[in-house]
């Protein structure tokens, strides 16, 4: 990145929006219940996408060229398809759930 205002700014939003997953991922794994769980991989999915807005925007300004973003950006996308589905399992596993427990309430 630039030494500049703006290379710095959006530098410093890559760090933020890119870290956060890590953690938030750690803190799903200790949910509560999977509601729980299931809302904190959400957040994760937002950080995730988050951060791939800043590495797009930043290959946009044309403050980097797009072949040195290209690994991180194709990673990130990665790790996005893992939390997605992720979440779809957990939604399907709370739909199945609130299904047997009213199935069981009959």
């Amino acid at each position: 990145m630039p030494n500049n205002k703006t290379g710095n700014a959006l530098g410093n939003q890559i760090i933020r929006s890119g870290t956060s997953p890590g953690a938030n991922y750690r803190s799903a794994c200790l949910g509560k219940s999977d509601k729980d769980f299931l809302n904190k991989l959400k957040m994760v999915e937002e950080e995730l996408d988050e951060t791939l807005y800043w590495l797009e925007l930043i290959v946009e300004s044309g403050l980097v060229k797009q072949e040195l973003l290209d690994g991180l950006m194709k990673e990130n996308h990665e790790l996005l398809k893992i939390i997605v589905s992720s979440i779809t399992t957990m939604k399907n596993k709370i739909n199945l759930t609130r299904n047997k427990s009213k199935d069981s309430d009959k």
